[in-house]
């Protein structure tokens, strides 16, 4: 069976939606991260084992998971609600701060006092080597009064949102009950409700109306090694079925997308120019996604608009973000 490329987008059209996006909402739910990077320089090696001595210079802070994905909705000029879990520590109000600094208020965030905000720590050389990295996390699944708590600020937040979008970094965030809450909701307010996986909280998803996972997700899920487009089609076809879900998109990294649901089902190859760094591209695609659907593009050039600022975001080092600008220049 031959594959059909998704349809072209006049850049009329995409320039249109992209103007669309600064007056959209979109709830953002999940896991979210502190990303903390410390930054030296490295001139010897430490006489008390095989490692490089690293002497401090400064330190940054980012913000990831969830956290990420509304960092890109707002460079995308989106007004964005961001509900989460963060622990009472140095590292949430870190996250706040940073979070503020970009725009993105953080009262949807629900502390919960025996959690750790999750925090990655990596050290790093000034010419962005990484060399270690530290992990603080409590990734158990949270309990039945923070689900509840959840429960109540999505309906308190999302009544004014075109889409709420699902981040799942497998944290503890994103349960079985949390998911079928947040589905429930979707389909009672006609809200579309988008997905970025993780593989083993694959089954929660049902009633999502898009599910995005990537490559080696698609292959875990489905048991089925994808190398060609009717590889991507079948397990994309397994997924919707396995999951009652209209549709999903394979993030293929260099081989493109490929998109799944009753009215189109075709690919796009991968558009970027150069690679410098994949971190976060995920955070970036299912943004714009989310944000190009809010703006009334249908999938096909939703999965257009996501294609061409994955494929700018890659080109930028660490987890970054693109502006509508940059995004139009791309049509």
């Amino acid at each position: 069976m031959s594959a059909s490329l998704l349809p072209e987008i006049a850049w009329s059209r995409a320039h249109a939606l992209i103007d669309r996006f600064a007056s959209r909402r979109i709830t953002v739910v999940g896991d979210v991260m502190l990303d903390r990077f410390v930054i030296g320089r490295v001139s010897r090696i430490s006489p008390e084992a095989p490692v490089p001595v690293v002497v401090f210079d400064h330190e940054e802070w980012r913000l990831g998971g969830a956290a990420n994905v509304a960092h890109n909705l707002r460079a995308l000029g989106a007004a964005v609600d961001l509900i989460g879990v963060v622990g009472a520590d140095e590292s949430g109000a870190q996250l706040k701060d940073e979070l503020a600094a970009k725009g993105i208020h953080s009262t949807g965030l629900i502390t919960d006092l025996e959690r750790k905000t999750t925090t990655k720590m990596r050290v790093v050389t000034t010419r962005n080597q990484q060399i270690a990295r530290v992990d603080y996390e409590s990734d158990h699944e949270i309990g039945v009064a923070i689900e509840e708590a959840l429960a109540a600020q999505v309906e308190m937040r999302a009544k004014s949102a075109q889409v709420i979008l699902v981040s799942d970094y497998q944290k503890g965030v994103v349960t079985r009950r949390s998911m079928a809450q947040l589905a429930a909701y979707g389909q009672a307010a006609g809200i579309p409700v988008i997905v970025d996986p993780k593989v083993p909280h694959i089954d929660y998803y049902a009633g999502a109306t898009l599910v995005t996972p990537n490559h080696v997700e698609a292959e875990s899920a489905t048991n089925m090694r994808i190398e060609s487009h009717d590889d991507a089609r079948r397990a994309a076809e397994s997924l919707r079925k396995r999951l009652g879900v209209e549709n999903v998109l394979i993030t293929r990294g260099e081989h493109g997308m490929w998109l799944s649901h009753a009215g189109v089902d075709g690919y796009l190859p991968a558009s970027a120019r150069e690679v410098a760094d994949v971190t976060g591209a995920g955070d970036t695609v299912i943004a714009t996604l989310a944000l190009a659907i809010a703006a009334g593009a249908n999938l096909a050039e939703a999965a257009r608009l996501a294609n061409e600022a994955a494929s700018i975001v890659v080109g930028k080092f660490g987890a970054a973000t693109v502006s509508p600008d940059e995004l139009k220049q791309r049509f």
